[in-house]
């Protein structure tokens, strides 16, 4: 159904709205791709904090443009779908790709983070990294590591005196007995 110029520049301002507030934008092509695929892949990015949708391909480089984004020529052919990372880029691509496994329709154009675009092998290189709460929880262990490690060495030399007295106190007890 043809959409109106007004209905146009509400979706423009939407998508440019999503864009900004986007910590990364995944463009994918889905031609051939069933109806309740495209619900499971929209149920599954939105677990992942994201949206996915299905754009008319001016509105889509319309949007990323006035965001300030350049778009290849090669993001805007065919069916093209956005997916918009709110929150957590790596765990979005990762739900997204998951969810497209096995769907030969589906197709990962490209995508951008920051100002930075990404080709396919990119996206799919940042759906191999491991979720912001994982990401987080390695980095506070590798933190916490020498500062451990820095009190053990510490404690050692009271430690051994303590097991010498003890040894000590032993060998009286069991000469006195």
């Amino acid at each position: 159904m043809a959409k109106s110029k007004a209905q146009k520049e509400t979706l423009l301002a939407r998508y440019v709205e999503w864009v900004s507030k986007s910590q990364a934008v995944v463009l994918v092509e889905y031609t051939g791709l069933k109806m309740n695929n495209l619900d499971a892949i929209r149920a599954r990015v939105r677990e992942a904090g994201g949206e996915f949708h299905i754009v008319k391909n001016t509105l889509a480089k319309l949007a990323l443009e006035k965001a300030g984004f350049k778009v290849p020529a090669d993001y805007i052919e065919k069916s093209t779908a956005i997916g918009f990372a709110f929150s957590d880029p790596a765990g979005f691509t990762q739900a997204l790709t998951e969810a497209t496994k096995g769907l030969e329709s589906v197709r990962i154009k490209g995508g951008f983070m920051g100002a930075v675009t990404l080709n396919p092998a990119e996206v799919k290189a940042l759906a191999s990294l491991p979720p912001l709460p994982v990401m987080r929880a390695q980095l506070l262990g590798i933190l916490q590591a020498p500062a451990g490690k820095l009190v053990r060495t510490l404690a050692e030399p009271g430690r051994q005196v303590a097991c010498v007295v003890k040894a000590f106190s032993q060998k009286a007890a069991a000469v006195a007995a």
